[in-house]
């Protein structure tokens, strides 16, 4: 009786994970849902068929508590959850609030006896790199590693397709339409550099599924932009 953890579910990547998941018949098959998320979840589209445990936490400094309270604790974690340098106060408030969010997270999971932990990052993730957002998921991916869980699969998407609650700026609003206009187009114009929230969301979902049937034997597993693609989209099957 296998069940998985969605951190983020309330986001536009995370909401995805959580309504594949819950629907049933998706690649990856659990018996359970957990989530933990600030606010209630949005009342799903379609009832789900996988039972879904909500957790309402505002203090995100109590959530590593809370998944150590779990039983039994999921044998999968979806960690989804981004912030934006506008919302928390600038870069310096963000890189603080999501290395110490990841790591409270990704540690509680560890010791509850968590086996795959899925992240979703960024393309350019770097721990070297001289720009601060891919240098600060660069570096929460090597938090996530080092933890040595029995498969760490990393989720590095392009730009991000999708209805926002929050709006993340205009440019990136522009980029999201021109990317949308392409896709119209012919989807390879667009799937080389963005990808819709959903094809994503089926990505992560696919990927721990091959992990749990033994497909996979890298200890971490990074997807790239093409991989995002391929398992989210082109092999994707419900």
């Amino acid at each position: 009786m296998a069940t998985a953890l969605v951190v983020g579910c309330t986001g536009l990547i995370g909401s995805h994970i959580l309504s594949i998941l819950r629907a049933g018949g998706s690649p990856s098959q659990y018996t359970s849902l957990d989530t933990i998320a600030r606010r209630s979840l949005p009342a799903p589209a379609e009832s789900g068929v996988v039972p879904v445990n909500e957790v309402l936490e505002k203090d995100t400094t109590k959530w590593g508590e809370h998944i150590s309270a779990l039983s039994p604790p999921p044998a999968a974690v979806f960690y989804a959850l981004g912030t934006t340098r506008a919302a928390v106060g600038g870069f310096e408030n963000q890189n603080k609030i999501e290395h110490e969010m990841n790591l409270q997270v990704a540690k509680a999971a560890k010791e509850a006896g968590t086996k795959t932990y899925v992240l979703i990052s960024s393309t350019g993730a770097s721990a070297g790199s001289m720009f601060g957002y891919p240098k600060m998921k660069g570096e929460i991916e090597d938090i996530v590693k080092a933890l040595e869980f029995e498969h760490t699969i990393i989720v590095r998407p392009g730009l991000i397709v999708g209805e926002r609650e929050q709006s993340r700026g205009v440019f990136e609003a522009g980029l999201r339409s021109f990317a949308n206009g392409l896709g119209h187009l012919h989807s390879s114009f667009k799937d080389s550099w963005a990808q819709d929230a959903e094809t994503i969301a089926r990505a992560a979902v696919a990927a721990a599924a091959e992990v749990e049937k033994g497909e996979v034997k890298e200890k971490v597993w990074i997807l790239a932009q093409k991989d995002v693609v391929r398992l989210g989209k082109t092999e994707w099957k419900a």
